[in-house]
């Protein structure tokens, strides 16, 4: 504020105009499990296999390390982990850890959270919210998935869920009906399900175990958020670190009778081996599909959405409580706006725009504080359909000579 007399000369520094626009982390996993050491509800961050080793290796009835193995096998990301499991409650057996203790809770006595419920902490100790929840082993549960659909609902994150151990695609199919007997009946945007199950080397044994796809899932999704762009697919890529399926899939590029293709067809994930593929990850669609047929039951149009949301919204902090005024509406336009020219730049969305809309903001709203701005954008959707249009063409014997 200037002073109220001055026999001199001063500057005020005025800011105003467009802001840098931070995009919030994309490839961060919650990892909730149990391990046989490590902290006890605890969110532990790691980044690498030496972050992994305080978990320990013991993968007998536990299900971290084997998690955390799937995760780094596709190298990038971050995964907060919370181990649940508790030697002296759960009496020295990791079986005795239940549906409830993974998805936990608030304790008022102590005031702490444990289980999924860590979730609403992390930005509080980080500054960054978990975009993909996981729970091998037990998301198969369906209180577990329940819970792990509502936690990405508060976090606009996905919550990526297995089917049960030896279900068939019949069952998994039958699973998104009313009569399914498994976890796989929602329309949720924010889950993610996955069938069916893999194979891993298990060095310690020589043997091959089965697993869950949803770490190997989550960490392919920071793969390729870190090497594409958070915008891409993770369909069509190849999974890390697998030797085979729990249960094999038939798959053709061509052939829309396979497996594979009525899983998608469902809003199943699954997985596609063809001859010299490798083994895909094989589904662009979330559990809305097919109740809801727009844009955002594309996995990729949904993350790009929160994404973009999430920054936008965190960046607005700096103008907030500053006086409503012409400067201040350009500011937040032209921010807006100059973040849309970046993702359109980086290939992240189409195009987008943000607008001030006079209609919107009454001056009885403006003079309670409370302005609306409009923003609109497009990101760009996976081409998963081709249609070639064939034709033989008689007149073009003509050129013969």
């Amino acid at each position: 504020m200037p002073a109220n007399y001055l026999h001199g000369v001063e500057t005020i520094e005025v800011n105003q105009g467009a802001r840098p626009v931070r995009v919030v982390k994309s490839a961060v996993i919650l990892l909730v499990g149990t391990a046989s050491t490590g902290a006890i509800n605890t969110p532990t961050l790691v980044m690498s296999d030496k972050d992994a080793a305080q978990f320990g290796s013991d993968t007998t009835g536990f299900t971290i390390p084997n998690a955390l193995d799937g995760i780094l096998d596709h190298g990038g990301g971050l995964t907060v982990v919370v181990n649940v499991y508790d030697p002296v409650k759960h009496n020295g057996n990791p079986a005795n850890v239940t549906a409830a203790d993974i998805i936990g809770g608030y304790d008022a006595i102590s005031d702490t959270y444990s289980g999924l419920a860590i979730a609403q902490t992390l930005y509080t100790l980080f500054g960054f919210r978990p975009k993909l929840i996981i729970a091998p082993g037990f998301s198969t549960s369906l209180s577990v998935s329940t819970e792990m659909i509502a936690v990405a609902e508060k976090q606009k994150a996905i919550a990526i869920i297995d089917a049960p151990r030896g279900v068939t695609v019949t069952q998994a199919i039958n699973g998104r009906g009313a009569s399914g007997t498994i976890n796989f009946n929602t329309s949720s945007y924010r889950a993610y399900l996955c069938f069916p199950g893999v194979m891993v080397y298990d060095k310690a044994t020589n043997t091959n175990r089965i697993e869950g796809l949803s770490s190997r899932v989550a960490g392919l999704i920071c793969k390729t958020d870190l090497e594409e762009g958070y915008w891409v697919s993770p369909s069509n890529h190849e999974i890390m670190g697998i030797v085979g399926m729990e249960t094999p899939i038939t798959a053709a590029i061509n052939d829309a009778n396979t497996q594979a293709n009525l899983l998608n067809e469902v809003g199943i994930s699954t997985l596609f081996n063809s001859f010299g593929t490798g083994i895909r990850l094989w589904g662009n669609r979330t559990a809305a599909w097919p109740a809801n047929s727009d844009p955002k039951n594309f996995l990729n149009v949904r993350r790009t959405a929160d994404i973009i949301h999430e920054s936008i919204e965190l960046a607005t902090l700096q103008f907030i409580d500053k006086p409503i005024n012409q400067a201040i509406i350009d500011s937040v336009r032209d921010t807006v706006n100059g973040f849309m020219r970046t993702l359109v730049s980086r290939g992240a969305i189409i195009d987008g725009s943000c607008t001030f809309d006079q209609a919107k903001n009454p001056v009885t709203e403006l003079a309670a504080g409370h302005i609306t701005f409009g923003y609109q954008f497009m990101p760009p959707t996976p081409m998963e359909r081709v249609t070639y249009e064939s034709f033989i063409n008689i007149d073009l014997l003509k050129g013969l000579k």
